[in-house]
């Protein structure tokens, strides 16, 4: 049920999402999600734990968090947090359990390597950069930008790494 909402929800968005969209890919009835989540926010914020992993993750300025960022949202999608990034939820709850997402996994593990290099406003680095990398993985995958589409992610890397690191 986790993999079939992660799925829809890095195509569709939360917003155009349904339970019963969930169910059908999971094969299973959508009384059975809710009995298990309760509701489809509960599910959204089951999905966003299920990725955290052991939540230690290295910031953005780590290439290898680059490219693996690449080639996951290249074979998955873009995660749930990258779509509410861009495009805000009406539930409180989802769009609090993104934002706090969102923070631990990306702008804090960032805003401390700027920290670290004694960068100014190293909290609005953090942002910029975050949102930068966050718009160059959804270009990616809108094909609105060709070259960018058809990119190799080492190829990126450099590019990305520019807008990472001042």
């Amino acid at each position: 049920m986790l993999q079939a909402a992660r799925e829809l929800l890095a195509e569709r968005g939360f917003e155009r999402t349904t339970v019963r969209d969930i169910g059908e890919r999971a094969g299973v009835d959508q009384a059975l999600i809710t009995r298990y989540f309760g509701s489809k926010a509960r599910l959204f914020i089951a999905v966003l734990r299920a990725e955290e992993g052991d939540g230690t993750l290295p910031s953005l300025a780590d290439p290898e968090r680059v490219l693996d960022l690449f080639e996951r949202v290249g074979r998955l999608g873009p995660g749930p947090v990258f779509q509410v990034a861009v495009q805000p939820t009406r539930d409180p709850a989802v769009q609090k359990a993104a934002h706090e997402a969102l923070e631990a996994r990306m702008i804090a593990p960032l805003q401390e390597h700027f920290t670290a290099r004694g960068l100014d406003r190293p909290r609005l680095r953090a942002e910029v950069a975050t949102a930068a990398f966050i718009g160059v993985i959804m270009g990616r995958g809108a094909g609105a930008f060709e070259e960018l589409a058809a990119a190799d992610p080492t190829e990126l890397l450099p590019l990305v790494r520019g807008l990472l690191s001042p």
